[in-house]
């Protein structure tokens, strides 16, 4: 058997070992089922939404805006008839 690889003190893990490292850790995760607080997830889906609440209702055309922005003063002045 030949001797392990180390690149700057680090062991390098096989392949194979690499694998098999792998496949045991998504095991785990796999199957690994923590303790679920049925209690606060009945009280979170239970819980009034923010989005129940009635809106402020918006109307649907916005206030007319002073047309005056100056353009036409401008125009009229560039154009020399100002």
């Amino acid at each position: 058997m030949p001797p392990r690889q180390t690149r700057k003190g680090v062991d390098v893990m096989g392949r194979g070992r690499a694998k098999a490292k792998q496949t045991k850790v998504a095991r785990e995760l796999k199957y690994y089922s923590p303790d679920t607080d049925l209690s606060a997830l009945e009280r979170e889906l239970h819980a009034p939404s923010p989005f129940d609440s009635l809106t402020k209702r918006v109307a649907d055309t916005a206030p007319p805006t002073d047309d005056d922005d100056g353009y036409e003063d401008y125009g009229q002045s560039a154009s020399g008839k100002g």
